[in-house]
């Protein structure tokens, strides 16, 4: 009869010992030392995908989990018949020494070999070395190179190279022009638009000249900063831009400066909080799990080569404001300096760089034909009717024609549109975006079982919308402004099926994160952001409303009000008295002036603290540049046109190189934006400030004379360096109106109508003289 009783247990010293010797009886032998701890810190800095990590916490026991652990460092090449060096570098990089040591003497011991990474004190050989009974096994095809078995630096830059295509690949393949639509993703390749870029004069540096395209970021010729710095407003399109640089390099792309360095890197900067090097960032964002390469060999490998780093969210960075992180020392030239740097930002948030060194560029966003490229590359293809349709109404309503000049309203503006959304009747920016969101939150209900559990529906998820609110308005208005939250945290705050919900919505986005919780320690954790920081301000707009509420709320002193200006913007068009509110508080503030611009267009009807604070702003001077977005542009002439409507003086107009035209036979100022100017019945100064030696023809100067003959008010004109036409006479009706004339900034002439002449005049400079700045 069998017996039904179980084995005795069998200690690790005895199962060591029953094995045959060799790299078989090494790993089990190594398994006896691995503890919990050893195992989840080996797993996170190799960089083990989650389920594996999963599979470990539930191996149920200790040497369990050990076993599996040997198991998948061997499959990944971490530790093979002839060397553990990986491991033994590893154990050393997380502290465990002792373990280390010890891994490498049961190595000599069952294989008779002994690898060199860790040095131990006094190493015996073994008198009678066993060879492994295991062959080596024949190298996996679908593995990358391994650059210890390849001819020395030449392997490693190849390895390098393919495993940094790999990673971009994987980064530039995943577009998402709508959130919501998860199982539909582009390569950038297929989507991208050239957007409209400028690049700043190095001696004026008022002055931008246009780039025909993106290429010409770096050129050919010798003696160009070898640092470039790209600012745009939200949704511009830098991120998009910087998928493109890496897609060209990575396809060498024809024509493509791109495609020239030897080696292109793309980090997000957002990502790299506590990161104190650009290889250590490289080697845990850029590279894959199972590289070969050691922190040591990304080093030696990026000090000798032709190297592009395009620094991706300069103000998503978390260390930005740490003087000595590394971003700022390659910025400043202290290390790397052979390497070329490409950096994106918002324009509010530009790093203090290197002056000569640095070249600024900054993107305008789509025109009209770069928006009809994305319609017919992306949307609709060959079908006439369709890009007839949504050009359509984008003509019909100027305010949309304003929005669609940053990419990404234009990008979601044009999805939406085809799919049946009728968008003519929009007329403020918190429309379009309020729009845009209840679409999101339609399809979902669409999708969903149960349209009385939607997000559409107002009552539910209320208070967990409040909750969200406030968690993105105190986000914003910290120091660091960072969306990004643990999602355990998050969670615990908000709710599992709230998580779910939006993150299924496409407003919230889920991501891994690699964080340091000290020296030597790397983790995985799962974050939650929004999709684009846009959506952050919308649903903080929300809880502002709510602060303002109270009478005595006063806005904290650090909030950047030109980097919120969305933020400010919704809260204005969401709710009428909160926006009116949020208008005085502008206005209090000395720099808030650009803000009440943006917003009081928002507010459909001005109450009287709002009238009270524009009444201000219009008494002194307000500038029309030709570096204002279209969007400031538009609110600008919006609020002017409005002042004018309520019987509000207005001071001073300065047209700040912002005048293109004028026909004679209408009245508006056209800009170079190509937004108008129309008559203002209380404006009594207007300045004409063009570029230098800009020659006026006839047909405009009596057409910017016909415009001033329809501004009631209007006291004085002045028009400053350019050249003027020679005219017999001007307009009698012009009888009660100063015109000077400023060709050069010492000279001013006055014309006089009862000799017809010109005459020197008297300059006050302190007065006459433009604030171009803002």
């Amino acid at each position: 009869m069998a017996s039904n009783a179980k084995p005795p247990p069998v200690s690790p010293k005895q199962r060591e010992e029953s094995v045959s010797p060799g790299f078989g009886c090494f790993k089990v032998a190594l398994s006896t030392v691995l503890t919990m701890e050893i195992i989840m810190q080996l797993a996170y800095v190799f960089e083990y995908p989650n389920c594996f990590i999963d599979d470990l916490r539930k191996a149920g026991t200790t040497t369990s989990c050990a076993l599996l652990m040997v198991s998948g460092m061997e499959e990944r090449g971490q530790i093979a018949p002839h060397d553990i060096s990986q491991l033994l570098d590893s154990l050393k990089d997380i502290g465990f020494l002792g373990t280390a040591s010890k891994v490498q003497k049961l190595f000599l011991k069952h294989t008779g070999s002994l690898p060199n990474p860790v040095p131990m004190p006094n190493p015996v050989p073994s008198p009678n070395p066993v060879p492994s009974p295991n062959p080596v096994p024949s190298p996996n095809p679908n593995r990358l190179p391994n650059p210890s078995k390849s001819d020395g630096e030449e392997g490693k830059m190849e390895a390098f190279i393919e495993e940094l295509k790999g990673t971009g690949r994987a980064l530039y393949d995943k577009i998402q022009p709508i959130p919501y639509v998860k199982n539909k993703l582009y390569s950038v390749g297929k989507v991208f638009i050239d957007v409209g870029m400028e690049r700043r004069d190095e001696h004026d540096h008022d002055s931008w000249r246009t780039l025909g395209s993106y290429h010409d970021i770096f050129p050919v010729e010798e003696g160009n900063p070898r640092i470039q710095i790209i600012e745009g407003d939200p949704g511009y399109g830098k991120s998009t831009l910087a998928l493109q640089m890496v897609y060209d390099w990575c396809n060498k792309v024809s024509g493509s400066p791109f495609s020239r360095p030897d080696i292109l890197i793309c980090l997000n900067l957002r990502q790299l909080k506590g990161i104190t090097s650009i290889a250590q960032a490289i080697k845990q964002f850029s590279l894959p799990f199972d590289s070969k390469l050691k922190l040591l060999d990304v080093e030696q490998l990026i000090s000798k080569n032709n190297i592009w780093v395009i620094f991706d969210a300069y103000d998503e960075y978390p260390d930005q404001h740490n003087e000595d992180n590394f971003v700022m020392q390659m910025l400043k030239g202290d290390i790397l300096r052979h390497v070329n740097i490409l950096l994106t930002t918002r324009s509010s948030c530009i790093p203090p760089g290197p002056g000569a060194l640095t070249g600024r560029l900054r993107l305008t966003g789509f025109d009209d034909a770069a928006r009809e490229r994305y319609i017919r590359k992306v949307v609709t293809g060959d079908d006439e009717e369709a890009v007839k349709k949504i050009l359509e109404q984008l003509n019909i309503n100027p305010t949309l024609g304003v929005l669609c000049q940053a990419p990404l309203f234009s990008v979601m503006y044009a999805h939406l549109t085809h799919k049946g959304g009728m968008l003519h009747k929009i007329s403020s920016v918190t429309e379009f975006f309020g729009h845009m969101i209840s679409c999101f939150l339609r399809h979902a209900q669409n999708k969903l079982p149960g349209a009385n559990e939607s997000p559409e529906n107002p009552q539910t998820h209320a208070d967990t919308h409040a909750a969200l609110d406030k968690l993105a308005f105190k986000a914003l208005t910290s120091k660091m402004q960072q969306l990004v939250w643990d999602r355990t945290s998050f969670v615990r705050e908000l709710g599992e099926d709230f998580c779910k919900l939006y993150v299924r919505v496409g407003i919230l986005v889920e991501e891994k994160e690699i964080y340091i919780p000290a020296p030597g320690k790397v983790r995985h954790k799962t974050v939650v952001r929004f999709y684009h920081k846009l959506f952050g301000e919308w649903y903080a707009a929300y809880h502002l409303i709510e602060c303002v509420k109270s009478r005595s709320y006063i806005l904290p002193e650090n909030i950047n009000l030109y980097d919120l200006k969305f933020l400010f913007m919704f809260a204005c068009g969401l709710d009428q008295p909160g926006g009116s509110q949020v208008i005085k508080l502008l206005g209090e503030r000395k720099d808030g002036a650009e803000s009440v611009v943006l917003c009081a267009p928002q507010v459909k009807e001005w109450s009287h603290d709002i009238l009270t604070t524009v009444r201000g702003i219009v008494s002194s001077y307000v500038r029309i540049g030709s570096d204002d977005s279209r969007l400031l542009q538009r609110s600008t002439i919006q609020l002017l046109e409005r002042a004018s409507q309520h019987k509000i003086p207005i001071s001073k107009v300065v047209l700040y190189r912002s005048f293109s035209s004028v026909d004679p036979d209408s009245l508006p100022l056209v800009l170079h934006s190509g937004l108008c100017l129309p008559p203002l019945s209380t404006l009594q100064e207007l300045v004409l400030e063009l570029e230098w030696g800009r020659e006026v023809t006839v047909d405009e100067w009596t057409g910017i004379l016909n415009y001033t003959n329809h501004c009631q008010l209007l006291k004085e004109l002045w028009l400053s360096f350019c050249l003027l036409p020679w005219m017999d006479s001007f307009p009698a009706s012009l009888d009660n109106v100063e015109v000077s004339w400023m060709p050069i900034l010492s000279t001013s002439f006055l014309y006089s109508l009862r000799s017809g002449k010109w005459q020197v005049r008297e300059l006050l400079i302190t007065k006459h003289v433009v604030i171009t700045e803002r």
